[in-house]
């Protein structure tokens, strides 16, 4: 039967309903499944949460600590001082040395996240989109958007099946897409107290397209640039931006497809489309950049790449150098598989340094994907280390944003047509309707909850050999920001002389991550 309430018990309803979502409460449900350290566990009616952060007023300053002893965002606030406390390590604040600003942090909305997202309960589900993206949450303001299936989905399907529908007659997104993904997106886009950046992707071309005649295994795009198959192309990222559009969601960029390098290899295991560096410049030069210059969405950023940093600089200086692509092109985007094999300095680095009008933009990354360390690992916090250090890593290597893979996966790691499990930093267990917040959605929460977009690095200098990790930003009110990983098993006591407030004394403890932030007026 309907119950009636009148408009005062509703209101009063509806104000306690807000203050419990947005005071937020700290403490962590923990659960130990034996892999070094702890999960916590969120459902319907409860979930540890940093609230919405304000900064204490200057000649104060706010910690957040994760540890892998069971800290997670653990906040407590200190006093900077006059003068220095004589420790021994001394991080300095260099403010006149500017660096880039940033654009965001998030995740990939698959049609595995959307999944196992939507595999729970109204309450539960409402509850992870927030950890993410409401004001109490963690602060993400990028989602990646496959377009059409990948690997992290349960068949495969382009949105343009009809062999030689060069027109696109019969495009039309996929119940994926008007099912799951999209409704997720509106409402994530309606927790957020900001506009959300939208990325699209690709992995592959319809088969009709391509040299293989299929999604997956080595196969480019048939003929040439500038030719039909290549036209037609571009015209399906066209259409793919107009029919969001019809949701009212719309694109800040797109890449110019996922893994390029994976469609030039025999036998790849699922969906993919090769180019050479060439060949994608090119087809930017003659097609893409051309159909989205005289779409309806015409300021939609195109980055380049969206590969493994391996391939850089050689593929940035191949298509960048051309005037004819470059014209078109915002950014270069890169994945963090296999980092260990090229320096951030030679990749990174170098191609900062030649092309200093594109930013550089994390697109791709998570835990559990080698085969040596797969899959789910429930409460690891090296995995949570190595978000962390390759955050830092990239942030101090003019990247301006960073983009995880999967927002939630199952517990084995999936749905995954081709059983290519890795981890989430969210963990869904649909049977409990409860979900497992990792180590890695704290490692991602120390950047993205405290680097608003357009934050700017800036320098740090140590006063001694050390081996924690750091990174420092000064917001747009001012604010500055430093976090500072410590991967050793031993406890550094440190301070930080920031010249427009004081000293900040601080300890990292061993196996932690740590965000100090302050006010300077």
């Amino acid at each position: 039967m309907a119950l009636s309430l009148g408009p005062a018990v509703l209101l009063v309803l509806a104000v306690v309903f807000t203050a419990t979502f947005c005071t937020g409460s700290n403490t962590c449900v923990q659960r130990d499944f034996g892999h070094g350290s702890v999960v916590c566990e969120c459902n319907a009616t409860y979930c540890d949460s940093i609230g919405s952060v304000t900064l204490p007023p200057p000649g104060q300053f706010s910690s957040y600590l994760s540890s892998k002893a069971g800290s997670r965002l653990e906040e407590s606030q200190g006093s900077v001082l006059k003068s220095s406390t004589g420790a021994g390590l001394k991080l300095t604040i260099v403010r006149y040395q500017k660096y880039q600003k940033i654009r965001g942090f998030g995740g990939a909305m698959t049609d595995a996240a959307a999944i196992n997202i939507l595999s729970l309960s109204p309450g539960t589900r409402d509850q992870l989109l927030r950890q993410y993206f409401a004001t109490e949450g963690i602060g993400y303001n990028v989602v990646r958007v496959p377009m059409a299936s990948c690997d992290f989905s349960t068949r495969l399907y382009t949105y343009s099946d009809t062999p030689g529908d060069y027109n696109l007659d019969n495009f039309t997104l996929a119940p994926e897409d008007t099912n799951m993904k999209i409704p997720l997106l509106q409402h994530a886009q309606a927790l957020s107290p900001h506009p959300l950046s939208l990325l699209a992707s690709a992995w592959s071309a319809p088969a009709w397209l391509k040299t293989n005649g299929a999604l997956i295994g080595k196969g480019s795009l048939k003929g040439q640039p500038g030719g039909k198959e290549h036209k037609t192309w571009a015209q399906y990222y066209v259409r793919f931006l107009e029919e969001y559009a019809k949701h009212n969601l719309s694109f800040w960029a797109l890449t110019t497809g996922n893994e390029p390098s994976a469609g030039r290899m025999t036998n790849y295991s699922f969906q993919a489309l090769g180019f050479t560096p060439e060949e994608q410049r090119d087809w930017v030069a003659m097609d893409l950049g051309p159909a989205l210059h005289a779409s309806s969405h015409p300021h939609t950023h195109i980055l380049i790449l969206d590969d493994n940093r391996l391939l850089l600089p050689y593929w940035a200086k191949v298509v960048l150098n051309d005037v004819h692509a470059g014209r078109y092109i915002h950014g270069v985007a890169v994945h963090w598989y296999m980092d260990s094999f090229v320096p951030a300095e030679l990749s990174l680095g170098t191609t900062h340094h030649l092309y200093p009008e594109y930013y550089l933009f994390g697109t791709e990354a998570c835990a559990g994907w080698s085969p040596a360390d797969r899959g789910v690992k429930l409460g690891s916090w090296e995995r949570a280390e190595q978000y962390a250090h390759a955050i830092i890593q990239d942030l101090s290597h003019y990247v301006v944003g960073w983009t995880d893979w999967n927002l939630a996966l199952d517990q084995v790691g999936g749905p995954n047509w081709v059983k290519n499990f890795v981890d989430s930093p969210v963990i869904v267990n649909a049977k409990q309707d409860v979900f497992y917040k990792q180590p890695t959605f704290y490692s991602m929460a120390h950047f993205s909850k405290f680097l608003w977009e357009g934050s700017q690095r800036v320098g740090v200098s140590t006063s001694q050999e050390t081996s924690l990790e750091v990174s420092a930003f000064i917001r747009q009110d001012g604010s500055v920001v430093l976090i500072i990983l410590n991967r050793s098993s031993s406890v550094v006591q440190f301070e930080v002389w920031d010249p427009v407030v004081g000293y900040i004394p601080s300890t990292a403890p061993a196996r932690s991550l740590l965000t100090l932030a302050w006010n300077t007026h």
